[in-house]
């Protein structure tokens, strides 16, 4: 995709285009994420929102795949989470936060996982909202994804990320000021 433009957060005819066209074919393709919902009806939140279209692009742009695994009846919202089969290629070897990417003395990675997320409008899954992503399919099997991590956890200097092995979630802590190539993180967008 094309870049975008930081400002105004819009983007252009020809991105929306090219979003739109991924989304659906995606969507289409991935039925069992999101039985009983309908593309029209989602394109149509899309269309009425252009700034959360944005956040859907750098959700694509950084390698996310993001498709509707869910609808919330109370709000109205449909639910995206990054579907791609291994940790966002564009969102890896980043530390937790920014008190942890402060903290390292030396060799700092270039970003970190929860401002990232904020600069692109999305939020990291929860523990619990991985869990679900991976009743949809088998992600994460060779990468890791920081997730959200509680207040308690992250006042003594850890974070949490998870991963599938042996067809299994796990759920491990490390030093949030920890990075690795093969971990990232992974978004959740309500439209």
């Amino acid at each position: 995709m094309n870049a975008m433009n930081n400002d105004k957060k819009e983007l252009s005819p020809q991105q929306r285009q090219e979003l739109l066209g991924a989304l659906k074919a995606r969507f289409e393709k991935n039925m069992n994420r999101h039985e009983g919902l309908g593309w029209a009806e989602v394109q149509a939140k899309l269309d009425a929102d252009t700034e959360k279209l944005w956040s859907l692009n750098e959700m694509e742009r950084t390698g996310g795949k993001p498709d509707v695994v869910g609808y919330d009846k109370k709000t109205g919202d449909y639910i995206f989470f990054d579907c791609s089969a291994e940790s966002p290629n564009g969102r890896r070897s980043l530390c937790y936060d920014r008190q942890a990417l402060e903290a390292r003395k030396k060799q700092k990675p270039e970003n970190n996982a929860m401002d990232m997320a904020a600069a692109m409008g999305i939020e990291i899954l929860t523990e619990e909202q991985y869990r679900e992503l991976q009743e949809l399919g088998n992600f994460d099997m060779k990468t890791s994804s920081w997730v959200k991590t509680p207040s308690d956890i992250r006042k003594l200097g850890g974070a949490l990320f998870c991963d599938r092995r042996y067809n299994t979630v796990f759920v491990y802590h490390n030093g949030a000021e920890s990075y690795y190539a093969a971990r990232g993180f992974r978004g959740c967008l309500r439209v």
